[in-house]
């Protein structure tokens, strides 16, 4: 099933919400980023665009990988950061966790988002399951 939902204001560029099912979903996630940093005013250089299209990546992949198989993104522009926020209906907070070099079992992305982040948040969702967020600098 991919039901992928995407909503973007044209006359204001935020929030920006994707909501996803399925391996589709990550790109359509991906693709809804980059569309989002273009129409930032004042527009973020290449490598903070290309750094927020990798944790929105790396976050939403991580909900269907391990969460329930469904996912919500929200991105919202502050004056100096960028807020990416992952919700999913599973309990289970994301663990650091030596990464598999061999390829096939991961392990890389949530380190690799704390990295890039600013700050990273886990909180529980009233309706259940969690929010993954990832506060990244402009």
């Amino acid at each position: 099933m991919n039901s992928t939902k995407i909503i973007i204001s044209e006359a204001t560029p935020v929030p920006t919400a994707v909501r996803g099912d399925s391996a589709a979903g990550v790109s359509q996630a991906r693709q809804a980023a980059r569309a989002f940093t273009d129409r930032l005013v004042p527009t973020p250089c290449p490598d903070v665009a290309d750094t927020l299209v990798l944790v929105v990546s790396e976050l939403v992949t991580n909900a269907l990988r391990h969460g329930d198989g469904t996912f919500t993104l929200r991105l919202n522009a502050h004056p100096d950061a960028v807020e990416v926020a992952v919700d999913d209906t599973s309990p289970r907070w994301p663990r650091m966790r030596t990464p598999d070099l061999t390829g096939s079992g991961g392990g890389f992305g949530w380190p690799m988002v704390n990295r890039l982040a600013r700050t990273t948040a886990v909180t529980h969702r009233a309706a259940g399951g969690k929010t993954v967020t990832a506060l990244l600098s402009r």
